[in-house]
């Protein structure tokens, strides 16, 4: 092990100052000229090598946002003051925090990993879990749970089969060995995907509210304290191009990969260690090192702080001999924190962090200028105005243009496919839609992830939404779920992302839960293409609105770009992740036909809707026509049905129709639940009534003396409710259909990915 006095002097503010020729390598880093030469003007003189790195890493889009910035505002300019109300925290921080009654709060944030994660499959989504724990962690809380939406190429794919069984295993290593819950998340397959897979991470903490902490350096003389694992090569070039040679001479050291290595043990105890100080009272402000590394954490909390910042680059603790300050400072390695502390209270800082076994160094300290200053060997290798490093980066307003393709992707509708018609058919048709990939069970990967350890998760996969406890003394709870119908996005990106915030709000409703707040990993391809930056606008509009609509905020989230292979951009994929409250976790529904002599009620209106669908999507590889229409007047009503239903125990299952419809919903919920059901399927074509996938429906069962009052509730509340039919046996009885025994559902629904992944 190292210290950072130990390496070579390097590129100096003054240096940098009597050289202005000095050629820099600023496009490898991913800047453009125009970037570079605002930065010198900014500087009055070029960068140095770490200001350089600095500015690279903190403008790229990762960081800066510079090409959706001008988008995102729309969430705060749909954003009332009814919905801002129970907000602690919102866009902007490190996580959106919400109030949840009783004097608890919550905070929770989806991000994205996905290239990392295509890189090094095991690594690049461990690092993704510990990354988005961190952000938690950094709000005061003690994260509770996690969640992953997954999304592959397709599933007999040679890259699949490469990436797949990494990302899984590294998604529950991580978060297994933290001892934290995986409630929910997704695993979708689509040739979209290939090449690209998109790795997103959701974490959800708890803490009483007067705990809250925000990432800000203020209080002159106030001492900023880095502490957690040391700092290595590994992680450069996380969030851009920044090879370990970039800049001086080549060291002979063995390079290291851009993907982040992980230690989960580390991170486990620097929660505990987090937790304790910060219920000391010994946090001013605190900041995760996540992407850009010491870059990020110490230029955004000198820029919301105060006043300026003196760092000494001398005293980090390393891990790998003759790093260079552009590696110290863009360096990603992981289980690190960057603390504020007051003088008087250093003693018992380090005091709590050897308590934990917890690497802690006085790097610098908060002082009465306006720039961020950082030394190394004696001289000044920093000398910045920090918020032109962390908030004041370039904001583009690239070319939006609706391509004629889409035009063309619109008009080629999936009337044109062949139905089945024949019982027989249709037989065949719910057998094969139960084995796809995209509908088959996810046992092979949630088995792989520790769903129940602390003893609080209510409902998990392969519930609609993952349940879990809060308090302990009253029940109180929250219910978290995350959707996107990417196919429906990619055929209009306004309805495509309503339409995903209303699914994630329908399966926490189905929980019984009350929806409350909203986080979101917007996945797009290079927002150099117009059409690609065309569906991120539309998007976040349709998201903002249907936000807006339902009175539920935004209050955080994540824009990955150029997710794409080649030119091809992957789907547009807006992942939303919606937080409901529960008063008592007793009363959450649970999934599927649990009993016998339950009546089977669908809830909600069925359309021939099949554009987008998963029928369309696995029998024909068809993409084409509209997706289903989206009411979040509709959707509003029935997840307040839902959520009174629940707490007076009317409802004894509920499981949401959406990929695959009635067909699919009827499978799992007889193979969930363990019991057959016999129904009668509504006045409609029988394909259609199967296999549409009309949003705003839910499938829920009620013991035979309740049937009245929820078809009551039903009328009163403005809902289409149709009695399907009656739980029990051991077969789906579909009338006019061949029988369904469960053992063949459950051999076709089960046996698909153990098949294609061992």
């Amino acid at each position: 092990m190292t210290s950072a006095a130990t390496a070579p002097s390097t590129d100096t503010v003054q240096h940098a100052a009597a050289s202005p020729e000095h050629p820099q390598p600023y496009r490898e880093l991913g800047l453009k000229d125009d970037e570079y030469a605002r930065i010198r003007e900014i500087l009055g003189r070029r960068p140095t090598d770490a200001e350089l790195a600095m500015y690279a890493v903190m403008w790229s889009e990762h960081c800066s946002y510079k090409s959706s910035k001008v988008h995102l505002a729309y969430f705060g300019e749909t954003t009332t003051d009814a919905m801002r109300e129970r907000m602690l925290a919102g866009i902007g921080e490190n996580a959106g925090v919400v109030e949840i009654g009783d004097g608890w709060a919550v905070t929770f944030k989806v991000e994205s990993h996905n290239h990392p994660s295509y890189v090094e499959p095991y690594q690049g989504a461990a690092t993704g879990v510990g990354g988005i724990v961190r952000d938690i962690m950094a709000m005061g809380a003690r994260p509770v749970a996690v969640a992953d939406p997954l999304r592959f190429g397709p599933a007999d794919a040679p890259d699949t089969a490469r990436v797949l069984p990494g990302v899984v295993a590294g998604v529950g290593g991580y978060g297994n060995s933290l001892g934290l819950p995986n409630i929910g998340g997704e695993v979708v397959f689509d040739t979209g995907y290939l090449g690209n897979p998109l790795v997103n991470a959701l974490c959800v903490g708890a803490m009483r509210t007067e705990d809250l902490h925000l990432a800000f350096a203020s209080g002159v003389g106030n001492k900023i304290i880095l502490f957690g694992a040391r700092t290595g090569l590994d992680g450069i070039g996380g969030v851009s191009v920044l090879a370990s040679e970039t800049f001086g001479e080549e060291t002979g050291r063995k390079k290291l990969p851009s993907v982040q290595v992980g230690d989960p043990f580390t991170e486990k105890v620097l929660i505990e260690c987090c937790l304790e100080l910060f219920h000391a009272g010994l946090v001013v402000g605190i900041q995760d090192l996540g992407g850009a590394g010491l870059a990020c954490a110490t230029s955004e909390l000198a820029s919301a702080g105060d006043g300026g910042m003196h760092v000494d680059l001398d005293a980090v603790q390393l891990r790998a001999s003759g790093m260079t300050p552009a590696e110290i400072l863009s360096s990603e390695s992981q289980e690190r924190m960057c603390a504020v502390v007051r003088p008087e209270d250093v003693d018992a800082f380090m005091a709590v962090c050897r308590k934990w076994d917890t690497l802690a160094t006085v790097i610098g300290e908060v002082t009465d200028g306006e720039r961020l200053v950082i030394d190394w060997h004696g001289e000044t290798v920093v000398d910045v105005p920090p918020r032109t490093v962390a908030h004041e980066g370039p904001v583009y307003r690239r070319p939006v243009a609706r391509s004629d393709r889409q035009d063309q992707l619109v008009a080629d509708t999936p009337d044109r496919l062949p139905r089945p018609a024949a019982p027989s058919e249709l037989h065949a048709e719910v057998l094969r839609m139960a084995a796809s990939p995209n509908l088959c069970s996810r046992a092979w990967v949630t088995d792989q992830y520790d769903r129940y350890v602390r003893g609080n998760t209510a409902s998990a996969q392969p519930a609609d939404a993952g349940v879990v406890r809060i308090d302990e003394s009253t029940g109180r709870g929250v219910a978290v779920a995350t959707d996107c119908n990417a196919r429906f996005v990619a055929l209009d990106p306004y309805a495509g992302a309503q339409l995903a915030l209303a699914e994630a709000v329908r399966n926490v409703a189905t929980s019984g839960a009350v929806p409350l707040a909203v986080t979101n990993c917007l996945n797009f391809g290079s927002p150099e293409d117009p059409h690609v930056m065309w569906q991120f606008q539309q998007a976040v509009r349709g998201l903002a609105d249907g936000c807006a609509q339902l009175g539920i905020p935004v209050t955080g989230g994540n824009v990955s770009f150029y997710n794409q292979t080649g030119e091809r951009p992957i789907l547009p994929t807006p992942v939303v992740g919606v937080l409901g409250v529960l008063e008592d976790v007793a009363t959450r529904v649970p999934s599927g036909f649990r009993r016998d002599g339950d009546t089977v009620v669908l809830l909600g209106d069925t359309r021939d809707e099949l554009g987008g669908s998963e029928w369309a999507h696995v029998v024909h590889g068809h993409l084409g026509g509209r997706p289903p229409v989206v009411d979040l007047a509709a959707e509003a009503r029935l997840a307040a049905l839902l959520a009174r239903a629940a707490a007076d125990r009317l409802l004894t299952g509920s499981h949401d129709l959406s990929d695959g419809g009635l067909a699919q919903a009827l499978v799992e919920s007889c193979l969930v639940g363990g019991h057959g059901a016999a129904v009668v399927l509504p006045p409609l074509d029988p394909f259609v009534a199967l296999f549409s996938e009309s949003a705003g429906r839910v499938l829920v069962t009620v013991a035979a003396d309740k049937v009245d009052e929820v078809l009551s509730r039903a009328r009163d509340a403005g809902v289409p409710a149709t009695v399907l039919g009656t739980t029990g046996g051991a077969a789906l009885a579909v009338e006019g259909l061949p029988e369904l025994p469960l053992a063949a559902l459950r051999s076709a629904w089960e046996g698909t990915l153990p098949a294609l992944f061992g």
